[in-house]
């Protein structure tokens, strides 16, 4: 079936752009070792858009016939009915597979896909590197965000360049500040909030940008033809290099996507149509498909680490195989035949046609995202499922996020104040079991914590100063909240976190620093400031009242109520999640002897979970197939009640 025709001639080499695009990012998200920059890919798709809908737009506007609505439409008819079809299948097949906690999260993602706000969705939550990105079943439509909201947005502007004076060169000015704007602004803010930078419009404009720049100097300039070959090889080398060089410990895009950006742009430019590279057979049958497999490639990688065999290299090799077969499946039955049609229909049917449709999956998404449907699933499934959502009921008004530089103090129990407890959120996930302990004693606590703030003055986060306030002001001299008090302190942190990054299968970053952000985890330095910065804190606190330091509670890893249920979803082993007594000592053992230190040089006291926690071998994430851990590393209520003995030493004393 041969493309539908478009305004701009049909380009094999462009094509062949998308072929390598699409073959990088799968290569990449099926982890085929050395393919470690395959998220490159989506750089270059970028810049292949930024070409086309600049190439499009211009020519409408010297030809007096551009229409923002046919804008639009064509681009709707491009991208939503394969779209629609994914989530439909994908909510379709939830419900017979996902418990209600894994349904709903889908059916969040796919309302945030259909309205093309996935990125900002997803800059919200996790990193694009992070472990829990492959439980994301629609992770990869944040592309589709940022280039669904260019297309809004990049004719809009260029109507009004063109309104103030209607010639090319107005578009050459106005897109020359814009992609610098964006440029100057991604590097800045790639260091500042990576996941911003990543997954938002203003600091990923710039590579859409290029290609709209391509398309004016390679019209402009066609004598650029005599240097066609050398471009081309030029613009490829720039993809080896960034292939080769560049990993997912890169903070990206930064600068270091100008590799993979100038690579593509000199290639657009050469125009080198009949390099075997790009016009192949091959190529040419992958970029016809580029899309679609870029649609579907991403859930089956979900649906492997779903099931337990993302290590497997004969499922991954079949998974491979099936993404390809259902892009060709969704190119053939749903991209070309809708496009078609849709194409030969006039507006008003479209509208109505596209906007049904959408409004029908988006109430279906909707439904899920907040109705449970019971009995879709077996009820020991359901119950280990909905651990997730064991966590205090007070934690939204007491547990403020990193960016809040104080905290409510929130008070639990009744009676005399008898123990503040003081950290990041594993404080929070244990708070109620103080408060049981307490409630023996008449007593009650009080708690001051911050997400992702360890209680260690002077320490900075990367993405974020609130912390650093947040310490400066719980622990200030003059005027902290606990300035006067003479309760005891306990403090309980996820502290090797700010040490070693995390310990699941993303890649370890380096977010917490004293005076310079690190290069990497566990320089010397960084290590040895850190550890006499908790006996410092520490034994400041501990001038005026008794201190508690709890040991580290126990990480397990991988998140245990999904791993939990989705064992027995997929027919695995269910045995309790745990991890051995070496592994927890091999990341734990820095923190202890930093605690040591402190209860040497000022008497502050330990608390150990472990005897609580583990035995003499493991410790346990579950226990009778019941999680302990609402997530991977923080406590449930069920789960934290099991340190109600470690806490009640504190009253004892």
């Amino acid at each position: 079936m041969k493309p539908v025709s478009t305004p701009i001639s049909y380009r094999h080499d462009i094509n062949g752009l998308r072929a390598w695009a699409v073959l990088a990012v799968l290569l990449f998200h099926f982890k085929v070792p050395g393919t470690n920059a395959g998220f490159i890919g989506v750089d270059v798709f970028f810049v292949i858009s930024g070409y086309l809908m600049t190439a499009i737009i211009i020519k409408g506007l010297e030809a007096n016939n551009f229409s923002l609505w046919k804008f639009y439409f064509s681009r709707i008819r491009r991208i939503v009915p394969a779209l629609i079809t994914l989530l439909a299948v994908l909510l379709i097949l939830g419900w017979f597979w996902l418990p209600t906690h894994d349904y709903q999260i889908l059916g969040t993602q796919a309302a945030y896909a259909l309205t093309f706000l996935s990125n900002i969705d997803f800059w919200r939550s996790a990193g694009y590197f992070d472990a829990i990105a492959q439980e994301k079943w629609l992770l990869h439509t944040w592309s589709l965000g940022i280039e669904f909201q260019f297309y809004v947005l990049f004719p809009i502007y260029l109507l009004i360049l063109w309104r103030i004076k209607p010639q090319l060169k107005t578009l050459v000015w106005g897109l020359v500040v814009a992609f610098v704007a964006s440029l100057m602004l991604s590097i800045i803010i790639s260091s500042l909030k990576p996941s911003a930078a990543f997954y938002l419009l203003p600091t990923r404009g710039w590579e859409l940008i290029a290609g709209g720049l391509v398309f004016i100097v390679g019209r402009e300039k066609p004598n650029l033809q005599r240097f066609s070959k050398p471009m081309f090889w030029i613009g490829f080398s720039l993809w080896v290099v960034a292939a080769v060089g560049v990993d997912d410990h890169f903070v990206w895009p930064s600068g270091w996507a100008l590799l993979p950006v100038l690579g593509t742009m000199l290639i657009i430019l050469a125009q080198h149509t009949h390099a075997k590279l790009m016009h192949n057979s091959l190529a040419q049958w992958l970029g016809d498909r580029s899309y679609s497999l870029y649609l579907w490639h991403w859930p089956v990688v979900v649906a492997l680490y779903f099931a337990g065999l993302q290590q497997d290299w004969l499922w991954v090799t079949a998974g491979f195989g099936l993404s390809i077969l259902l892009g060709h499946l969704s190119f053939h039955l749903v991209e070309n035949p809708t496009r078609i049609y849709l194409t030969q229909a006039n507006l008003s049917k479209q509208l109505v046609m596209l906007s049904v449709t959408a409004m029908v999956l988006a109430i279906a998404a909707l439904s899920v995202k907040l109705f449970t449907f019971n009995g879709r699933l077996a009820v020991e499934i359901e119950e280990i499922s909905q651990e997730v959502n064991n966590f205090d009921p007070r934690k939204i008004d007491c547990h403020l996020t990193n960016e809040s530089e104080s905290s409510p103090g929130c008070v639990y129990g009744a009676g005399e104040l008898a123990a503040t407890l003081i950290g990041d959120s594993h404080s929070t996930s244990t708070i109620t079991s103080l408060e049981t302990a307490a409630n023996k004693h008449d007593a009650s606590v009080q708690i001051y914590s911050n997400t992702g703030c360890p209680t260690i003055k002077g320490l900075r986060k990367v993405d974020s100063d609130s912390c650093f306030n947040f310490n400066n002001w719980l622990l200030a001299e003059d005027a902290s909240p606990i300035k006067d008090s003479t309760v005891p302190i306990i403090i309980l942190n996820r502290t090797s976190l700010y040490v070693w990054g995390a310990n699941d299968d993303s890649a370890p970053t380096a977010n917490a620093y004293f005076e310079r952000p690190l290069k990497k985890i566990g320089e010397p330095d960084f290590l040895a400031e850190f550890k006499d910065s908790i006996i410092k804190t520490s034994c400041a606190l501990a001038d005026k009242r008794p201190v508690y330091l709890v040991r580290p509670i126990p990480e397990m890893g991988e998140h245990v109520p999904n791993t939990l249920a989705r064992n027995i979803i997929f027919g695995r082993a269910s045995e309790d999640i745990k991890i051995s007594l070496a592994e927890y000592h091999q990341r734990h053992d820095f923190v202890w002897q930093a605690q040591d230190q402190a209860a040497q040089q000022c008497g502050v006291k330990i608390l150990n979970p472990l005897p609580y926690l583990c035995d003499e071998e493991f410790c346990y994430g579950s226990r009778n197939s019941r999680p302990l851990y609402y997530d991977n590393n923080h406590l449930s209520e069920h789960g934290n009640k099991y340190l109600v003995p470690m806490f009640a030493q504190v009253f004892r004393d």
